[in-house]
């Protein structure tokens, strides 16, 4: 609706307008803004939207408003108090300072320059999670040490994720990693689940991804538990099981393959049966 979310004397006067669309004055609010997409970051989700509401009349556009609220991932819902995140006038925003594994819901308008705001974009929910780049594993026939990989475990057993947690090379005779890197002989790189519980996937199976934060979401498919190519520039999604009723999901996205070793970015998500990983379309 119009006017929603007005300072002061235009908030009185932006209530007046509902649903109905009837004009809150002379004023005119910006166009709403069509679409929203974001991006997973470690304790922060970078927001992007179309930019319609300026391309449309660049002279009535002053700004845009970002507001966040909580979600509940397993009713699907946005929370009802919404907060104002910021304001810029791109199309873009980084909202930071999150906690890593807690939902939140966002939704973007449009100010004009006599202050009236437009209705809200479509809204987006989203997850931030740790992640780390350029990781170095060596394959196990080279060297054992250092070859294994574990997203995360709980050392001190209180269930709660914390960075010394995350991201831990560990040999490939380690029992409860959740894979490590294999080579055939004198030839090809493998990762290599660990575990009857733990499954890995291409993102993509027949293309390279430009960067981790190209890896969608991880996608409800069967993962197998064998051995898969190590390709460079390719991405990959481990499902493993948290012991709890609950999948866990890992990214992985390779920078360099070599012959004894490779070089990897990786992300987690810490919220228990969360799939979401980094960027998801827009709707």
């Amino acid at each position: 609706m119009r006017g929603w979310w007005m300072l002061g004397a235009l908030a009185a006067m932006a209530a007046c307008s509902s649903d109905d669309q009837t004009d809150p004055g002379p004023g005119v609010p910006p166009e709403v803004p069509a679409t929203l997409s974001s991006t997973s970051l470690d304790g922060a989700i970078a927001l992007a939207w179309s930019d319609n509401p300026y391309e449309s009349d660049p002279g009535n556009f002053q700004n845009y408003r970002i507001y966040g609220t909580s979600y509940n991932l397993d009713q699907n819902l946005c929370g009802t108090t919404w907060q104002l995140e910021g304001t810029t006038v791109s199309p873009e925003f980084i909202v930071g300072a999150l906690t890593n594994g807690v939902s939140r819901c966002f939704t973007v308008t449009a100010v004009s320059v006599d202050g009236f705001e437009s209705d809200r974009s479509p809204r987006r929910s989203d997850t931030p999670r740790p992640d780390s780049r350029n990781i170095v594993l060596y394959a196990a026939p080279f060297q054992a040490a250092g070859s294994g990989f574990r997203f995360w475990d709980d050392l001190n057993g209180d269930h709660s994720v914390q960075d010394g947690e995350l991201g831990l090379v560990r040999s490939a005779n380690d029992p409860v990693i959740d894979f490590f890197v294999d080579r055939v002989g004198v030839g090809d790189l493998y990762l290599t689940p660990v575990g009857p519980n733990t499954g890995v996937e291409y993102y993509d199976d027949n293309n390279p991804v430009e960067d981790l934060t190209s890896i969608d979401f991880a996608a409800d498919r069967t993962y197998r538990n064998s051995s898969i190519l190590a390709i460079p520039g390719y991405g990959y999604v481990f499902e493993m099981d948290g012991g709890d009723g609950f999948k866990r999901y890992g990214a992985v996205r390779l920078s360099h393959v070599g012959h004894d070793f490779l070089i990897m970015d990786w992300a987690y998500q810490t919220d228990p049966g969360n799939p979401e990983l980094l960027v998801r379309g827009t709707r």
